[in-house]
């Protein structure tokens, strides 16, 4: 599995990076800065410790993300050019006039100056300042939205802008209007959720394709989420190269991945031997 890949801005994004949705804030900090600093003396930037923080607005926890960071760089443990930085701007912020709202509360609970990678959180708007229910969804306006993204990206705020959640349709839809083409496309997938069209269309247009859930997704809320760990194709893989499901699932990886916290260091997730 690589190291990192290039994005279309000419940036590098690491191969893996810490999801920090459904951690709970108090204890976000903590399990970043142990995962940030594991191995920070090993040669090989996959056993180093994460370079890539997945963040979002929604997930609630950006300010004890940035408590972390902060103190992972005051320790000297790494420097802010070492991480990548990703968040997301949310539903409630998608008229071009909140865009900047939205990217100055990452930035200010992060406690940076700027986002390696910002990304529309998906193609769903709600009135400003309500929940996600049926009853607070409006009609999106992407084209507009994305114009204020590339303000944002011609500032400097965001080094590289992106989206998250978007199918073939909407990507299409946002190629014909985008100045500035998307840099990524963060979806889940994984072996039994494979986005092939998807895949096939974002190399076509050098958009990177970003994995969420590469590990399956059986305990998000509400949902009932495939487990890719207890596949049985998977476990038989695991079982003959005496790997876990996990060791045997990344390096197939051709994008980058965002596991949740469940493993605690990058090591669990690949040995650098398949």
């Amino acid at each position: 599995m690589a190291e990192s890949f290039v994005l279309n801005t000419g940036a590098r994004i690491p191969s893996v990076g810490l999801g920090v949705w459904q951690i709970k804030p108090e204890a976000v900090s903590d399990v970043i800065y142990a995962a940030v600093k594991v191995f920070p003396d090993c040669p090989h930037a996959l056993l180093a410790g994460y370079r890539h923080i997945d963040c979002a607005a929604a997930y609630s926890n950006e300010k004890e993300v940035g408590l972390a960071l902060k103190k992972l760089f005051e320790d000297g443990v790494v420097k802010r050019e070492d991480m990548f930085i990703t968040s997301k701007l949310w539903a409630a912020n998608h008229a071009p006039e909140d865009v900047l709202e939205g990217i100055d509360n990452s930035l200010k609970d992060l406690q940076l100056d700027f986002l390696d990678l910002y990304l529309i959180h998906g193609p769903i708007r709600i009135k400003k300042g309500t929940t996600m229910s049926p009853e607070n969804l409006i009609r999106t306006d992407i084209p507009a939205t994305w114009g204020a993204m590339e303000k944002l990206y011609d500032s400097g705020k965001a080094r590289a802008i992106g989206v998250s959640n978007f199918t073939c349709n909407k990507l299409e839809d946002l190629f014909a209007v985008a100045r500035v083409p998307p840099a990524v496309n963060q979806v889940e997938c994984h072996p039994v959720w494979q986005q092939d069209k998807l895949r096939k269309l974002c190399q076509l247009k050098g958009v990177h394709l970003s994995a969420f859930s590469p590990l399956g997704s059986p305990g998000s809320p509400g949902l009932n989420g495939p487990s890719v760990l207890s596949n049985p194709v998977i476990v038989s893989v695991a079982e003959k190269l005496q790997k876990t499901p996990a060791q045997v699932r990344l390096p197939r990886a051709e994008v980058a991945v965002h596991p949740n916290s469940g493993y605690n260091t990058l090591e669990d997730l690949w040995d650098g031997e398949i």
